[in-house]
Formats: structure tokens, C-alpha cells, sequence
């Protein structure tokens, strides 16, 4: 099975070139590293291409680095039922320069990407409803970054 998947990373890195920086296969699960500007056309890729029909749009979830210059990883997860694989596609993004949407791509995105906004504070281009998803409007900061400090409100002690 991995090297069915190695030959599909190098499938996927030979027909999309510099759109791609990189592919393993770790844990039975193919990752790709892409250019985050780069992003729809590796996922449409991915959607289209018949020797990879992801056409299941199974998430987007984050991470922070905090000590790297682009902080966050924002990674795509996607299902091949018709090849029985799944991907993980992984891109990174600083606080400030935003991620184009993959809404046009998988309409699925949608909500995950707000999630994905709420709780790091990952900013999507063309989105068409970016707001806080989980937390109220009032909420102050991102709460999944690692040097996120809860205000004392918070935990029910008010400040004097």
C-alpha cells in the first residue's frame, strides 16, 4: 500500500510541478506539502484527476508553530472512495497574508474554514461569510494559539 501511494505523491508532484514542495507517506496516509496560493489547484487537481478522484471533502484543521515564520500549517483532508485512499494536504500561512478559499473547489470548506479563522485566526481570501463560527463576536483573540492568553473574564473572575 505505501508504495502505491509513494507512486501517487510522485504522480501528483510530476503533474503539478512547483504547486507542489514535497509528498511522504506516513501512517498509511499520503501528505502533500503545496503552495498555500497554489491551493485550489492542487485541490481541484486532486478532485479531477483520474488516478486520484478525491471527491470527498473530509476537513481542514490547523497548527501553530509559532517560532517559524509562517506559524501556521492549515492541512486538507480529503477521501478517494473510488481508490480507497485517503490525503492530507498541507500548506503553511503567516498572521497576516490570506489563504485563498477552497470553497470554489469543495463548497464543503466552508464552515471549516470559519473554524479554522475562529480558533488561530487564519485569515481566507474570498470567503464569502469569514466570522467567528464557534465563539461569540466579543471573543478576544484565537484560543488554539500557542501563546493564547485566556482574559481573566473568562474564567469567571472579573478585574477590579
Amino acid at each position: 500500500m505505501a508504495e502505491n501511494l509513494s507512486a501517487l505523491g510522485v504522480h501528483i508532484a510530476a503533474k503539478l510541478g512547483p504547486a507542489v514542495t514535497g509528498h511522504f507517506v506516513a501512517f498509511g496516509e499520503l501528505t502533500i506539502h503545496a503552495e498555500a496560493a497554489e491551493i485550489n489547484t492542487v485541490l481541484t487537481f486532486l478532485r479531477d484527476d483520474p488516478e486520484c478522484r478525491f471527491v470527498c471533502f473530509i476537513d481542514i484543521c490547523g497548527a501553530d508553530y509559532p517560532a517559524r515564520e509562517k506559524r501556521f500549517d492549515v492541512v486538507y483532508h480529503l477521501l478517494s472512495p473510488y481508490k480507497n485512499h485517503r490525503i492530507r494536504v498541507k500548506i503553511q500561512a503567516d498572521e497576516d497574508t490570506q489563504v485563498p478559499s477552497a470553497i470554489p473547489t469543495f463548497p464543503a470548506a466552508n464552515w471549516y474554514e470559519r473554524e479554522t479563522f475562529d480558533l488561530y485566526g487564519v485569515l481566507f481570501s474570498d470567503h464569502p461569510d469569514l466570522r467567528r463560527i464557534l465563539l461569540s463576536e466579543d471573543w478576544v483573540g484565537h484560543p488554539l494559539r500557542k501563546d493564547y492568553e485566556m482574559p481573566l473574564e473568562y474564567h469567571g473572575i472579573r478585574g477590579r
